[in-house]
């Protein structure tokens, strides 16, 4: 990380269970990412629906933490936040300080994306959705669009979350996305970055190992972008 970075920016990956989250959030880090991962116990199946994510062995149970540099001023501090139903209460917590939101989604479960949808449509969190490859149907994605009831103007992209690449340049869609709201002076997201502070300062954030990074405050009104 340059140490003239001062584009802090927080950012939640959130979707729903087995969804490739914490996939995304290792394969694009360039730290050792934290995870929260546990074994998904005989008990747990009981309470955690795993019939559609068959051969997943662990799941995540706090969140999951990661950094990655896009350009010279611009670092981005992943969030993953867990996705199943019994943790959504952490939510608010990993979204406080957040400047915007990547929802990863899985076009054979597609129901499972619009809790995380309505409850960033309802906090005003700038947003993209990207269709993560599981080898499925390719549907179009104005026919996702459709399903999710996906306003226009909010991106959707296609992702591998197992590829950096392709994890990077969802990231970057989401910066241009925030970069675009806040030029056409969109109240809530200038009051977003006008209000952004360094994640480990945001009461989200709480906890997170501060010897693996140092955290720059953010204080430029738009970031720079590069690919």
């Amino acid at each position: 990380m340059e140490a003239s970075a001062d584009n802090g920016l927080k950012i939640v990956v959130v979707g729903g269970f087995g969804v490739g989250k914490t996939t995304m959030i290792h394969s694009v880090s360039e730290i050792r990412p934290l995870s929260t991962e546990e074994t998904i116990t005989r008990a747990g199946e009981t309470v955690d629906d795993v019939s559609a994510v068959p051969g997943k062995s662990q799941t995540t149970v706090a969140f999951d933490f990661g950094r990655i540099t896009l350009s010279a001023r611009t670092v981005l501090y992943l969030f993953g936040a867990p996705g199943q139903e019994r943790f959504w209460y952490l939510w608010d917590r990993l979204f406080t300080g957040a400047l915007g939101a990547v929802v990863l989604v899985d076009t054979r479960r597609i129901d499972d994306s619009w809790y995380a949808i309505d409850r960033l449509e309802r906090l005003g969190t700038p947003f993209i959705v990207a269709r993560n490859d599981f080898g499925g149907p390719a549907h179009p994605l104005e026919q996702v669009r459709d399903a999710l009831d996906l306003a226009p103007h909010i991106p959707l992209v296609d992702c591998d979350a197992r590829s950096r690449d392709s994890g990077k340049r969802v990231l970057i869609t989401l910066v241009e996305h925030i970069k675009s709201l806040y030029l056409a002076e969109d109240p809530q997201v200038i009051e977003r970055v006008r209000a952004a502070r360094s994640p480990y300062a945001a009461e989200g954030a709480a906890g997170t190992p501060q010897e693996q990074v140092t955290a720059p405050a953010v204080t430029a009104p738009a970031p720079e972008l590069t690919q």
